[in-house]
């Protein structure tokens, strides 16, 4: 069968296979073993991203001298395309080079993008002279050469977490066998210690990263990431011989769009009235193709029309049963996906607006230390490392006896939970604003743009409540996207949390262009303006207050008709039945052989 012999009930039932495409042993391959190699990986590349993109605000300001609105549309448009570019990466994953390939070809251009990234802020040819005035339109701008460096080493970068972003989490989930009772319970918690493993990284990149940048040096801020960076794609490639691996299954979006075709072209055929009359291939058929058979579902169901027998078998003309059910599955998100957009703007506002803020304010930690703005995106991260481990522990535990659900909760009312913190934040973050500005009219430094009397941890606690609002979200968004596409499309519903985020940068470039624009008309001063004393930011906020509001009806409303692929087990106990029994029928096996 392949070079791993060894007892038929060991190898995997879920079509997993190694590089060769031979079937894998569970004692041999995958499991928290081979994770360990992924997340090692994970640790370090949101180090270096997040090293990258917390501070880029404050670069983008500073040494290439961009006024307010400038610069957080450059980090805005730059994290939208960071964060769509991935459903390109899953659907060439899906289509033609697996997961494991798709990931290894994009981590070079991404380890090489952050070289070139780490050249032009180290090279004096590749970024303009300092100037230290305080009105940065007086400064020398860029050159195109420096301009065209820099930005390419960056959308380079979004080239390469195209690949990687949507397959090092599908590639960690497929250590797992859904169909072995023991690694199905483990997988439960997989998502909540995945993201507590990442956002570790996240809290060096957040933190020591841009204190380095800060006050040592950019050249060493970016080259530390950057050796980082390619010491964990060494790790990652030496756990090769621990992974398991699925098989590419076709273009998802190929798929996809010959049911919706065959379904227009059938419009006028009636369905029967028995789902067994529907086109579907035999089970022999997706066994050989390490692929599972869906039955025909009620949702979404004038989609069944494309699995209408009528004489041809074009496949834009005929599709079978299971091929109709995943396009529902994936289609089905769409409402969900829509309703992440509002959230994930509110996410874009920690690396832009809010830093902005904190160097408005008092930085001084004693008599000679003070804090990068951008470290106090540090406290999103610990808040949500605290919050994970609580949720895990405690929440789940105790939701648990009540709801008889392993998750604790539903994980759309995991993520409801997380946009109700986003609306209270919003509210929070318009006071503090306020009154920020209130004390700077009493000293007298509006006009002046100087420091404002205020600790910057007065900032503090809209960043520890984002944090616990990724907790439930975030964590959520991740785990709703992966575990409600269908098995052969994994890598495109891991994309679709991430073209939230894509398509939440775009809208806040966006809402800060046009706020900034319409709010300057008749002779306003503007709500966002370089000098931000004199701006209005509580305004801004209170406005996201109110579309997150509106965003959470609109929420509830698809939530309310979202239908769940399948139905998790019961509860926990269920999971350990099963295991029971399939140790008994394994007894009952050797006993038969032995006789």
């Amino acid at each position: 069968m392949s070079g791993e012999e060894g007892n038929i009930d060991d190898y995997t039932q879920d079509g997993t296979v190694d590089l060769k495409g031979n079937p894998v042993r569970r004692s041999k391959r995958g499991g928290w073993r081979a994770c360990s190699f992924v997340v090692v990986y994970e640790v370090f590349e949101r180090m270096a991203f997040h090293g990258i993109s917390s501070n880029l605000v404050m670069y983008l300001t500073d040494k290439l001298h961009h006024g307010t609105v400038k610069s957080a549309n450059n980090v805005t448009n730059w994290g939208g395309t960071i964060w769509v570019t991935p459903i390109l990466g899953a659907g060439l994953a899906e289509a033609h080079l697996g997961r494991y390939w798709t990931f290894v070809i994009a981590s070079f251009f991404y380890l090489m993008g952050m070289i070139v990234l780490t050249l032009s802020v180290s090279l004096a040819g590749l970024k303009p002279p300092p100037c230290k005035d305080i009105n940065i339109q007086d400064c020398r701008k860029a050159s195109t050469l420096q301009l065209g460096a820099f930005f390419a080493a960056l959308y380079t970068l979004a080239v390469g977490t195209g690949g990687t972003k949507p397959n090092i989490l599908t590639i960690a989930a497929d250590q797992f066998d859904d169909f072995e009772p023991k690694e199905k319970a483990h997988k439960f918690s997989f998502f909540n210690w995945w993201m507590f493993s990442i956002f570790f990284g996240t809290l060096l990149g957040n933190t020591a990263l841009v204190y380095i940048q800060d006050d040592v040096g950019w050249a060493l801020g970016y080259g530390l990431p950057t050796l980082g960076l390619a010491i964990s794609i060494v790790i990652f490639l030496a756990g090769t011989p621990f992974y398991r691996h699925k098989k590419p299954t076709g273009s998802p979006f190929t798929r996809m769009a010959k049911v919706i075709v065959a379904t227009i072209r059938k419009w006028n055929v009636p369905l029967p009235t028995d789902p067994r009359e529907l086109y579907e291939l035999d089970l022999e058929a997706y066994a050989q193709k390490g692929k599972y058979m869906i039955g025909s579902t009620q949702n979404l169901r004038f989609f069944n029309k494309a699995a209408v027998k009528t004489g041809s078998t074009n496949p834009w003309m005929l599709c079978s049963v299971t091929q109709v059910e995943e396009t529902k599955q994936m289609l089905a998100m769409i409402p969900i996906l829509v309703a992440m957009f509002v959230p994930s703007t509110m996410l874009a506002q920690i690396n832009t607006l809010f830093v902005k803020q904190g160097t408005t304010l008092d930085r001084a930690i004693g008599s000679s230390f003070k804090i990068p703005p951008a470290s106090l995106t540090g406290f999103v991260t610990l808040s949500m490392l605290v919050c994970v481990v609580l949720y895990d522990r405690y929440f789940v535990r105790i939701t648990r006896r009540w709801t008889k659900n392993p998750r604790g909760i539903t994980l759309l009312q995991r993520m409801g939970i997380g946009l109700v913190i986003h609306i209270i934040i919003m509210v929070i973050a318009s006071f503090t604003e306020r009154y920020r500005l209130s004390v700077a009219k009493d000293h007298g430094i509006v006009e002046k743009g100087q420091q404002v009397p205020l600790t910057i941890f007065i900032l503090l606690p809209q960043f520890v409540l984002m944090g616990t609002a990724d907790a439930f979200l975030e964590v959520a968004k991740i785990e709703f996207f992966y575990d409600q596409a269908p098995e052969s499309m994994k890598s495109l519903g891991t994309s679709y949390s991430m073209t939230t985020l894509g398509v939440g940068n775009f809208l806040s470039s966006f809402l800060l262009s046009t706020v900034s624009d319409k709010t300057k008309r008749h002779g306003h001063k503007g709500w966002i303006l370089n000098n931000l004393n004199v701006s209005h930011l509580d305004y801004y906020y209170a406005f996201f207050a109110i579309l997150n509001v509106l965003n959470f009806v609109f929420f509830l409303v698809v939530a309310k008709f979202y239908v769940y692929k399948t139905e998790v087990s019961d509860s926990m106990e269920v999971l350990t039945e099963e295991l029971k029994v399939m140790r008994l029928r394994a007894s009952a096996q050797e006993a038969t052989v032995a006789g």
